[in-house]
């Protein structure tokens, strides 16, 4: 199966060794307002840093569905999974004090339908509309900025 597979299968994890690489999926949540594409920003719990909704592998989920559960969860998002994974990134997980846990997130574009008040995360994110621009600038991870700045929906 390939990145660009239209078929995802659930996950059946396997408790991986601490040093290991983690997987986690993403949404690049995104609507058009005025013939352009916007993309819904959050931000993270403990540092308030711009991201987009990510989160762990979900047992018997395909990755696209564990992105789509993130976006909910973290943002309020009602939408649809609107493709195959479009690219990768990695970062450095802040866990505890002074441990980090490398990642590596494959983001997933996800069309929202609508935008929940209330939602699991509702009272420990912010969450923005931002021009593609705006949201790679306001990015640490280079990879994630580059795929904004690149992302084009109609090409979906």
């Amino acid at each position: 199966m390939t990145l660009h597979s239209k078929d995802q299968l659930p996950l059946a994890l396997q408790i991986p060794d601490k040093r290991d690489v983690r997987t986690q999926f993403g949404a690049l949540c995104y609507r058009m307002k005025a013939g352009q594409p916007q993309v819904l920003m959050i931000t993270s719990r403990r540092t308030g840093r711009w991201i987009i909704p990510k989160g762990w592998p979900i047992e018997g989920k395909t990755p696209g569905d564990s992105a789509l559960r993130e976006a909910w969860e973290e943002a309020g998002v009602r939408g649809k999974v609107a493709g195959p994974c479009l690219a990768l990134f990695s970062y450095s997980k802040g866990v505890g004090t002074a441990d980090k846990l490398p990642c590596v997130v494959m983001v997933y574009p996800v069309k929202v339908n609508a935008l929940a008040d209330d939602f699991p995360e509702a009272g420990q994110r912010k969450r923005r509309w931002m021009s593609l621009k705006k949201a790679a600038k306001r990015v640490n991870e280079p990879e994630l900025a580059h795929l904004l700045k690149t992302f084009d929906p109609r090409r979906l």
